[in-house]
């Protein structure tokens, strides 16, 4: 899987939090140094700070560019990672990959509570549910 700090950050290294950081920072740098500006020029201070968050958003993308793109990357690549995971995980619960752990005990998996092999085998109790679910204008009981 990686070290704690590829996991928090989404990147080797832990640049991804950097980058997030100083494009954050970048970012309000940006409405401060317009709004201190406009304020210079006498427009009141709530009217400056709305038009600098304005400005703000077209220059920090022409101006931040760079550090944009590095934050995007970060992001992708974070989000392909834990859909790897996910994947891996649901395979895992539906017994295509052997378990590389074991269950840990007390949790509803190791108990066998609300996990199931697809094949319907242990759901007897549940016809009232289904039914609910195939027929959408019939209530559940104790719903209004």
């Amino acid at each position: 899987m990686g070290t704690v700090n590829e996991w928090r950050t989404g990147r080797a290294g832990g640049d991804f939090a950097v980058d997030l950081t100083l494009y954050l920072l970048a970012r309000l740098g940006l409405v401060a140094a317009g709004t201190i500006v406009l304020v210079l020029v006498n427009v009141p201070l709530l009217v400056a700070i709305a038009i600098a968050l304005v400005l703000s958003l077209p220059l920090g993308l022409l101006l931040l560019r760079g550090l944009n793109a590095r934050v995007t990357a970060g992001l992708a690549e974070r989000g392909e990672r834990r859909k790897a995971e996910r994947a891996r995980l649901r395979a895992q619960l539906r017994g295509e990959l052997p378990d590389e752990a074991g269950p840990v005990a007390g949790s509803a998996a190791a108990a066998g509570h609300g996990v199931t092999d697809g094949t319907g085998a242990g759901d007897e109790g549940d016809e009232t549910t289904d039914a609910a679910e195939d027929d959408p204008g019939r209530s559940r009981p104790g719903s209004a």
